[in-house]
C-alpha cells in the first residue's frame, strides 16, 4: 500500500501515518494479505514456491510469507496431483520428452523438484529450481 501512495505523490509523512493508522484500527494487515493471498493461490493450483515469489514482490518478508504458508497447512504433493490429473489425465508420458514438458508445467506451478518428480518420474527435473528459495 505505501508504494501505491508513493506512486500517486503522497508525501512519505502522510502515508506513514496512514498506514500507521490502519494498522492501528485493524484496517490494513499485511498478515491478513498474505494469508488471503495464500488460500487464493491454493484455490488456483499454485505451487509454494510460486506462492512465495508473488508474496516477496508485494513486500511481505520471508518469515511472514513462510508462516502465511504454513497455517494454510497444504498438501502439496496432493495439490500438485490433482493439478497434474486435471491437465493431463492418468496417463503418464509416453515419451521423455512428453515427461519433461509436463514435469515443466509443474515446476512453473510452483511446485518443488522433489514433487515433481515424484508425480511425473521425470529423473532428469533440474534441481537448480531449488535455489529459488
Amino acid at each position: 500500500m505505501r508504494r501505491k501512495l508513493d506512486h500517486k505523490g503522497y508525501a512519505a509523512d502522510d502515508a506513514a501515518a496512514a498506514l500507521q493508522r490502519l494498522q492501528q484500527q485493524s484496517f490494513q494487515s499485511d498478515q491478513r494479505f498474505a494469508q488471503m493471498l495464500v488460500r487464493s493461490r491454493v484455490a488456483q493450483g499454485q505451487g509454494p514456491r510460486r506462492i512465495l515469489a508473488e508474496l516477496r514482490t508485494h513486500g511481505i518478508d520471508d518469515a511472514a510469507a513462510r508462516e502465511a504458508l504454513e497455517q494454510e497447512d497444504t498438501d502439496w504433493l496432493a495439490l500438485a496431483r490433482r493439478i497434474y490429473a486435471r491437465r493431463y489425465g492418468k496417463a503418464a508420458g509416453r515419451d521423455p520428452q512428453e515427461s519433461r514438458r509436463r514435469a515443466a508445467f509443474l515446476l512453473r506451478r510452483g511446485f518443488d523438484a522433489a514433487t515433481v518428480r515424484a508425480i511425473t518420474h521425470a529423473d532428469d527435473v533440474d534441481d537448480s529450481a531449488e535455489e529459488f528459495d
